[in-house]
């Protein structure tokens, strides 16, 4: 079954489908207009509504271009396999849920990479996705001796990714 990004209909008092906020977001992360922190400060809801419905497979081929790695080092990272991938790419369909939240988690994480940046002060020509892409492949020492990377295809292991992130930004960092 072939599921496409839809309005997600929502009972209200004015006729016809809404758009949820988070939509106009995604779709600009993905056609390249927007910056990963819009999807990094959606609220929990907004973001429980988006892996729900699903989200487009393209997210994938935007985050392999932002962040110049290889389809397969992405796909490792967030634990699909290649064949699933591409054939969702190829069919542009939507990920599964549990699909969608983790590369929403790879998606946020760039998001809260560009938020740490522009809250610490801007770095020109600092690039938040290539440089997210090398720290996920690097050992850490927090991790003993394991790459981020490694943890990224569950939920547990993107929260401590993301709490290594915010330790760095706080100077506190192991």
């Amino acid at each position: 079954m072939r599921r496409t990004a839809e309005k997600i209909p929502v009972k209200t008092p004015v006729k016809g489908p809404m758009t949820p906020a988070w939509q106009p977001a995604l779709r600009r992360v993905i056609a390249g207009r927007a910056s990963y922190a819009a999807i990094h400060s959606l609220n929990r809801a907004e973001r429980i509504g988006m892996v729900k419905q699903g989200v487009p497979a393209r997210l994938l081929t935007t985050l392999c271009a932002d962040m110049q790695v290889p389809r397969e080092r992405l796909y490792g990272w967030i634990g699909i396999a290649r064949t699933t991938a591409n054939r969702k790419i190829k069919e542009d369909s939507l990920l599964s849920q549990d699909e969608s939240e983790r590369v929403l988690g790879i998606a946020r994480m760039l998001g809260q990479v560009q938020q740490m940046v522009a809250e610490s002060g801007t770095l020109p020509g600092f690039d938040a996705a290539r440089w997210t892409a090398q720290w996920l492949t690097e050992p850490n020492p927090a991790l003993d001796g394991r790459s981020p990377g490694e943890f990224m295809d569950t939920a547990d292991g993107r929260g401590l990714v993301s709490s290594l992130l915010a330790q760095m930004q706080s100077g506190a960092y192991a």
